[in-house]
């Protein structure tokens, strides 16, 4: 069993992550408190194997919980506030959930947990099918990117990405499971991506053409979120999306 524990502010923040670990068989509930003093005593004494941190919290900060907690734990930061990840990441957190955090999310950040945690735990991939030679060239190099998360440098199935989001000095890339924020520009992260596959759509997004759930003048719906095109990239968009119009 992996030890949790849960600290913030918000007791519905609190009760959300308990209902959370119930559902998980190999996590196991220490303690939920709005206290980050006691949590750091509890952290410190080795109670606990896995904290869930809020970021903004009055007493003490998450960050500066972590500072002082100085690895006596793994922790999944939790916040509404995006602006903290890469300061996180430099602290070595497992993973970083934003609020609201959904389930499916939540789950897919506790097995990544379990796999530091109790590598031996974690689940057997299975192996990938036999491919003509040429063929697994040509998936090495068309079929993922690797990009740096401040710590680690991540695959990326491309695949998995829904659309890409730049923010001032970094970009927020979006799949089913996570959001992965690396420091980069769009144009370069344009240029690293099939334009077969993915068009840029707006100064600030780029969509995986494949994703695209339905278009409204100018918005594009993937999911639930709301993408605008801009005016710049609206010509080239719909003479492509024209293209594949029956």
């Amino acid at each position: 069993m992996i030890r949790c524990l849960i600290v913030d502010d918000e007791p519905l923040a609190l009760h959300i992550l308990e209902d959370y670990i119930s559902k998980i068989p190999f996590l196991q509930l220490v303690k939920a408190t709005t206290n980050p003093i006691e949590a750091l005593t509890l952290v410190q004494e080795k109670l606990v194997d896995l904290v869930f941190l809020d970021v903004q919290m009055p007493e003490l900060t998450g960050i500066q919980f972590l500072r002082i907690a100085n690895g006596k734990a793994k922790v999944i930061l939790t916040t509404a506030y995006p602006q903290y990840a890469l300061e996180g990441y430099e602290l070595d957190v497992i993973d970083y959930l934003l609020k609201p955090i959904a389930f499916d999310r939540f789950f897919k950040s506790v097995q990544k947990a379990q796999g530091v945690l109790q590598p031996a735990a974690a689940p057997i991939q299975p192996e990938p099918a036999q491919h003509h030679p040429q063929q697994q060239q040509n998936d090495f190099l068309s079929d993922f990117i690797f990009v740096k998360t401040e710590h680690k440098i991540q695959k990326v199935y491309l695949n998995d990405i829904l659309f890409i989001e730049g923010l001032k000095d970094y970009i927020s890339i979006f799949t089913p499971g996570e959001r992965i924020i690396t420091l980069q520009n769009m144009k370069k992260m344009e240029d690293a991506l099939p334009e077969r596959n993915f068009i840029r759509v707006h100064k600030s997004y780029i969509v995986s053409i494949n994703k695209i759930d339905s278009i409204e003048r100018s918005r594009i719906f993937i999911g639930d979120k709301v993408i605008p095109v801009g005016d710049t990239y609206r010509e080239e968009f719909f003479k492509i999306i024209d293209g594949k119009n029956i």
